[in-house]
């Protein structure tokens, strides 16, 4: 009898690993009928609603999971992922966020390509691409955005631009274009008395008859730029470059006595006939190949300025310094006053 007990005790303990290979299979078999209900319910060929901060939008499973896999988009709707949302009264699944902006990238999904309307902002669309997780989306618009912004902040300021900040700014006011891009600007007959130009490019600028009495345009370049017959009164251009730059007619001389700070300047080229220079400061100034025919420069300080081949015919260079100025093959002819050696020309 207890052999026989024994006996059974020993067949079920046998059997027992092929109870739990069973009961693994079982288990296999109800995991494999699940996803295969998930597969059904969530079948990639599936259409599906999106409500998307009130605007509907019907499209497949497949566009929503094959192209971004890892979005917040196809993990709502893959087995193993996110639950989807509650949704409306007509079955779309709700999202609460723009559709201005999310309509765009349900088209990228759909096709691949990035096509984005004149009214819809970029940026917009790329916080909503970082919501949803479309990182292909992001790694396209982000150095794109990027582009843009540095194209903005070289495009130069226009004259509506200037005026506007002129007529904006009170009079008693300090107003600065310190470091600004005004390449090319038509800035004619404008009035900029006592503005702070430091840095700022002006390139090629049509200043011409322009007031730019009192004004700093230390290391300001104007290379090439048509200042003609303008208000350069007691101006502070510290290493300036204008170089090429049309300077006829210019009127420097201050009547109060204050001079013109225009030391280190590049004139190489630059026209500066007829101008008034009485007292202008020039020291160490490159004013090779320049046009100075019939200008005034009356007690000018020239010392150390390079003057070759410089044409200052015609020129007032009474009581000027030119101590230590380089005159090789100037031209020195018609001048109003004889020059003195006390001038120390070499």
């Amino acid at each position: 009898m207890e052999r026989l007990a024994s006996s059974n005790y020993k067949s079920s303990v046998d059997s027992l690993p092929n109870m739990k290979s069973d009961q693994n299979v079982i288990t296999k078999l109800a995991l494999a009928e699940t996803a295969t209900d998930a597969a059904s319910k969530f079948n990639s060929s599936k259409w599906v609603k999106l409500n998307v901060g009130g605007k509907v939008y019907v499209t497949t499973l497949c566009t929503l999971v094959s192209k971004e896999p890892d979005s917040m988009l196809a993990r709502m709707f893959s087995q193993d992922g996110m639950l989807p949302s509650e949704q409306d009264e007509q079955g779309a699944y709700l999202i609460d966020r723009s559709a201005h902006y999310f309509e765009p990238i349900i088209n990228y999904l759909r096709h691949g390509q990035l096509i984005v309307d004149a009214n819809v902002s970029l940026e917009g669309v790329l916080e909503e691409a970082r919501f949803f997780g479309i990182y292909s989306l992001i790694s396209q618009l982000e150095p794109q955005l990027a582009q843009i912004s540095r194209s903005l902040d070289d495009v130069p300021l226009t004259r509506k631009d200037v005026i506007k900040a002129l007529i904006q700014t009170p009079h008693a006011s300090e107003l600065r274009f310190q470091g600004v891009n005004l390449a090319g600007a038509d800035l004619r007959k404008l009035d900029f008395r006592n503005i702070n130009f430091k840095y700022a490019c002006m390139q090629r600028c049509n200043l011409s008859h322009a007031n730019l009495t009192y004004c700093c345009l230390e290391r300001t370049d104007l290379a090439y730029a048509n200042l003609e017959c303008s208000q350069l009164v007691s101006v502070k251009g510290l290493c300036a470059n204008m170089e090429g730059a049309n300077l006829r007619g210019c009127n420097f001389e201050d009547p109060t006595g204050v001079r013109t700070n225009l030391e280190g300047v590049n004139l190489k080229g630059a026209c500066l006939e007829s101008s008034n220079m009485a007292g202008i400061n020039l020291r160490v100034a490159n004013l090779k190949d320049a046009n100075m025919k019939n200008c005034n420069l009356r007690s000018a300080v020239l010392a150390g300025a390079d003057l070759e081949r410089c044409n200052l015919s015609g020129s007032d260079l009474q009581e000027a310094n030119l101590r230590g100025a380089n005159l090789k093959d100037a031209e020195l002819t018609l001048m109003v006053t004889p020059l003195h050696m006390a001038q120390a020309i070499r």
